[in-house]
Parts: structure tokens; sequence; C-alpha cells
């Protein structure tokens, strides 16, 4: 269990009631991806949502010296490719699994007759997509106003609010993530977000192993932040 589930913290399918997610599955078939897996490319034209029941995936672009920046992290209950299916446009950013992952695939058609026939589920994806762009609005300003330690401490918040689960002494992060991968988000140089962890280990604010992160103190590290 996450440590936070309320407000801006909660999941798509935790926002629908048991009879939107049934007309949901009617319409829906299973799929399932492999670790490493392309879920969504970017620049494809208009195709399927998907809905993650199981694993985690990563939402990223590659800048124009080829380095990987990434944009955002989903994982169980989180939608994917409903602004491109909305809008018609192509997709703007690719998603790949990492890790297995089983999900819901929709139909673009499938998904505008789905938001036709529950004017409710529509509202949910509409305040989504608003707070996904007040999350990009943020990061932007904190590219421009945090140094590094602020910026690697935030993501790390963010991760142990959205997928961290209790453990003794502290919050271990279940979303498995390399160092590239955080400074990838953190928008910061593989070199400075590993000082940055450097840093906050020698404040035992958290402990770090092969891919997984465990906060200590979880109201420091927010102070840092």
């Amino acid at each position: 269990m996450a440590v936070t589930h309320s407000g801006a913290g909660q999941s798509f399918a935790t926002r629908l009631a048991a009879d939107e997610i049934a007309a949901l599955r009617a319409r829906a078939v299973p799929r399932h991806f492999e670790r490493g897996a392309t879920l969504m490319h970017h620049d494809e034209v208009r195709g399927r949502v998907l809905l993650i029941e199981r694993g985690h995936a990563k939402v990223t672009l590659v800048s124009e010296d080829g380095r990987e920046i990434v944009l955002a992290f989903r994982g169980p209950g989180d939608l994917l490719g409903e602004v491109s299916a909305l809008g018609g446009e192509p997709r703007s950013a690719t998603v790949r699994a990492l890790e297995p992952i089983d999900a819901l695939a929709m139909a673009a058609d499938d998904f505008d007759a789905l938001l036709e026939e529950h004017p409710r589920i529509a509202l949910v994806v509409l305040r989504l997509v608003i707070e996904r762009l007040r999350e990009a609005d943020r990061h932007q300003f904190e590219f421009a106003a945090y140094q590094t330690l602020g910026r690697v401490a935030r993501r790390i918040v963010e991760l142990a609010e959205r997928f961290g689960e209790p453990v003794e002494g502290g919050v271990r992060i279940a979303l498995g993530i390399s160092q590239e991968e955080l400074a990838g988000w953190a928008g910061a140089s593989r070199e400075s977000t590993s000082k940055a962890l450097h840093d906050l280990r020698a404040m035992a604010l958290i402990e770090t192993e092969r891919r997984h992160i465990t906060v200590r103190s979880l109201d420091e590290l927010r102070r840092i932040a």
C-alpha cells in the first residue's frame, strides 16, 4: 500500500466507481508487456489507451543530444495515452515498461464512447489532465529555481508519496529505478545526482541499494526539498 492515496495522489482507477470500472473493462482487452517493452511511441498517431493494472512504466523523451529525459513514472491504476486519444494528435512521449506490466487496452474510439456514456469518467479524466499539466509546470519551475540536491530530494519525496511502502524505520520506494532514470527525471547529470544521493545518505535521510531507495525520514526529506 502506498503512503498516500488522497487528492492529487490518487490514481485514475481509484477515482472511479465500481460500475465505471466494469464499463471500462467491458470495452477493454487485457495486454501484457515484458520489462523493457515499449507501450507507446513518441509521435505515434492516435492509438490505444492503457490502464495499468500491475507493474510500473516510465514516460520519456529523448533530447537533441540523445539524452533520455524522464517526464514521469506511472504505476497500477494510472491511465496512459488519454491526451492523444482525445485530441487526435500524435503521442507526445514514449512509455516503456520498467518491469512486467499487465494492462487494459482500449481503442481510441472505444475510449471516446466510454466517456460519452459515462460523463463522470470524462470529468475524472479532465481533472487528471489538469493535475499533470500543473505537475509539469511545477517541475519546470524547479529546474530553474533549485539546485540538484533540492530537485533530487523532491523527486524522492514524490516517489515515496506515490509508490512508498511502510517498512521498519522508514518508507521503501517500491518502484525500482536506476540512478540514470532518477537523474533524467531531476533534470541533472548522473554525476551531480550521485553526489546528491551521497549527501542525502550522509544526512541519514535515505538508504540506497541497486534500483531501490528507502527513505528514513520523510518529514526531514520534505524539509530539504
